[in-house]
């Protein structure tokens, strides 16, 4: 049998391009190399596309080095990567690809957009779904929807902040005080801070809008956080449910990467029908951004109330050794292995555009 070629994206252009080689190793070293080969190819954080020869140069660092460029061809009729080293082009055929990467310029229909013209299947979900997802101001409004309950907004955008009292107005007409603030666009919760008066909020709002010129400004939620995962093309199924057990005042990219104290529990105790109904919303969310392949959905479990309220949803989540989507897979009996398989071959379940 003539194996399959799978290429797998990694590192990028984002604040989260570490996180991003982490996962990447993950997935490789868990693709069954009896049926697939394995190209890597390596984004540096400046946009340089490189081949990369194994792991352990993604573990060192030491691929950025490198000196041959690979690109995917956009020709549809080639459906290859083409390795280019001194002037000297090799074509390299590709079967899918499997982008392991995270944040802008990887999980926001910008990769899924070129493997479109290119013809080639890829894992996870396409153009439409990666947009809006990556965008936190979209989400909400297509989840609005829904009639899933979601904290109260504010938008701001880059252009308010010209008039900081104004920008600063328009949030306390509507919310009360703290409040968080988010880019629209970034991951690994880059940029995300909590205000709890107005001083903090104009430092928030300066801070967030260097990632993004949108700005999200969100009721706080008093709550557990818990999250649930996505598998699957047509007919997607909904894991179980984990908590996040935060070790800071709330799960941002230092406490989820640089914190040891912070954990994550699979299957935690909730209340009777909870773990029904995260997963149940977990999946109409998937669907209402066209979702496809994999997510993982994140909400909160309110204190008091104990209403279910929608956060966030990733479409590319980590596959690091902390990462819940693996995790709560792992918790229903789909080791690591059985869930790349999986991604991989609902690859090719999805319409090809040539």
């Amino acid at each position: 049998m003539d194996k399959k070629t799978v290429a797998v994206l990694f590192g990028g252009r984002s604040s989260e391009h570490e996180v991003s080689c982490v996962s990447a190793v993950t997935i490789i070293n868990n693709i069954n190399t009896d049926y697939y080969n394995v190209l890597l190819i390596g984004i540096t954080k400046d946009g340089r596309w490189l081949h990369v020869n194994n792991t352990e140069e993604i573990t060192s660092g030491e691929w950025v080095n490198g000196k041959t460029t690979a690109v995917i061809s956009p020709d549809c009729s080639q459906k290859a990567v083409l390795l280019i080293n001194n002037e000297q082009v090799k074509v390299e055929k590709v079967d899918v690809v499997f982008p392991a990467l995270h944040g802008l310029f990887g999980e926001d229909g910008t990769v899924q957009g070129l493997l479109e013209l290119a013809g080639i299947p890829y894992v996870g979900c396409g153009v439409l779904a990666s947009a809006v997802s990556m965008d936190k101001l979209y989400t909400k409004i297509i989840v609005d929807t829904l009639g899933i309950r979601q904290a109260r907004y504010v938008a701001v955008y880059d252009r308010d902040l010209k008039d900081m009292q104004k920008a600063v107005a328009k949030v306390e007409e509507k919310l009360d005080y703290p409040v968080f603030v988010k880019p629209s666009n970034a991951g690994s919760s880059k940029g995300v801070s909590k205000a709890h008066d107005r001083a903090e909020l104009e430092v928030s709002l300066l801070e967030a809008v260097k990632h993004d010129r949108k700005i999200l400004v969100e009721e706080t939620i008093v709550g557990r956080e818990v999250e649930c995962a996505v598998l699957g093309g047509n007919e997607p199924k909904a894991s179980g449910v984990g908590e996040i057990l935060a070790a800071a005042e709330f799960y941002d990219f230092d406490a989820k990467y640089n914190n040891a104290e912070s954990r994550t529990v699979i299957s935690p105790e909730l209340p009777e029908g909870k773990a029904a109904e995260i997963s149940e919303k977990a999946v109409e969310i998937f669907r209402a951004v066209d979702g496809f392949g994999l997510s993982r959905v994140d909400f909160f479990l309110e204190n008091g109330t104990n209403d279910v309220v929608f956060n966030e949803i990733n479409t590319l989540p980590g596959f690091t050794a902390i990462s819940m989507y693996p995790m709560l897979w792992e918790a229903k009996g789909i080791s690591k292995p059985q869930l790349v398989e999986k991604l991989i071959q609902s690859s090719f379940l999805r319409g090809k555009a040539c």
